[in-house]
């Protein structure tokens, strides 16, 4: 396996882990956790894939990651409020 493949694995399973979790009510789609593995997962993929010079999926995960960073901002703000 090359680091390109390995690293996009690693943000997969971050990104799978954290639907899983959230998909057997294991975790809210609203904790910081969700967003937390969401984040990590989606800057691991798309770290892959700028190696792989794959713009489509580049362009898909820094969006996926955009997402989970306003989405715990918001719930921070929420918890602050």
């Amino acid at each position: 396996m090359e680091l390109k493949d390995g690293i996009s694995s690693v943000g997969v399973f971050f990104i799978l882990l954290a639907f899983f979790l959230s998909t057997f009510n294991f975790l809210s789609e609203k904790s910081k956790m969700y967003f937390l593995l969401n984040i990590v997962g989606g800057s691991f993929a798309f770290a892959g894939a700028f190696l792989m010079n794959s713009i489509p999926f580049m362009i898909m995960e820094i969006i996926w990651v955009l997402v989970a960073v306003y989405g715990i901002l918001k719930h921070l703000k929420d918890s602050y409020s």
